[in-house]
């Protein structure tokens, strides 16, 4: 598998590092980041669910991101439009639904059509108190975008974003993909990063909802070899250094509340 040695350790390896305020006037909250492995979708999805309900109690808890791959899933947003479950040419006209997929289905709170996540693709799920960042969604997708494209540009891949289209491109080609979920301001869910490994489950859905879209890796890229962990600890780096810039004044705060 791609994640390294301890990637079936359930709560393995811990990232975990504080972020040092910028300047004595933002004192940003810590962020602990967190290298989880491989591990099964539902899990993951419970141990979020977790989180924010701890800092829903106890909003001085730090913010987390954990990082992660899964076994082999699809998932699915919040919506009644579930075509995006039927690629055409897979399964008859007028059909829909997830019997003929070759994995299982969730459908969770997030934003956006259907997409799989596997072994070689890094998850990243921020659990952000956004009151802490303005109360600003859009904000948000961007900094989860620029994070990623500065990451990929330590890796010489020139990613960009698309109008209208949230995710990172390598020109037309989708490299990740981005779906929040936000309960009281807190968020969830996150992005997807294909780092290396098989990309044919891609082709049973319309990934994202977009038509004949191009899916890419790092590894497609690059003709190069990759870990996914290596990519994490990359990630890691680049989300304590960033993150200041997604944080608002304690005063705006105060205001925002």
């Amino acid at each position: 598998m791609n994640g390294g040695a301890n990637s079936r350790e359930p709560m393995a390896q811990t990232l975990s590092r504080k972020t040092q305020p910028a300047s004595q006037e933002l004192r940003p909250p810590d962020l602990q980041i967190h290298w989880l492995g491989r591990m099964e979708f539902g899990r993951a999805l419970a141990l979020q669910g977790e989180i924010v309900a701890k800092k829903r109690e106890d909003t001085s808890r730090p913010d987390e991101l954990l990082l992660l791959e899964h076994e082999p899933v699809y998932t699915i947003g919040r919506t009644p439009d579930r075509s995006s479950l039927s690629a055409p040419g897979r399964i008859r006209d007028g059909e829909l639904g997830s019997t003929h997929l070759p994995h299982p289905v969730f459908s969770i709170n997030r934003g956006g059509q259907a997409t799989y996540h596997g072994p070689g693709q890094l998850m990243g799920y921020p659990i952000i108190d956004l009151r802490r960042c303005g109360q600003d969604l859009h904000k948000y997708l961007r900094w989860l975008e620029q994070l990623l494209i500065d990451l990929l540009a330590r890796y010489d891949i020139a990613a960009q974003r698309r109008e209208s289209l949230t995710g990172v491109w390598v020109e037309n080609r989708k490299i990740a993909s981005i779906g929040v979920g936000v309960r009281h301001w807190i968020t969830m869910h996150g992005f997807a990063l294909n780092v290396c490994g098989d990309l044919s489950p891609f082709d049973h859905i319309v990934p994202c909802g977009i038509n004949n879209v191009a899916i890419t890796s790092m590894e497609k890229e690059t003709k190069k070899s990759f870990t996914v962990s290596s990519v994490a600890r990359a990630v890691e780096k680049l989300a304590l250094d960033s993150i200041v810039s997604l944080r608002v004044a304690p005063e705006t705060q105060v205001m925002n509340a």
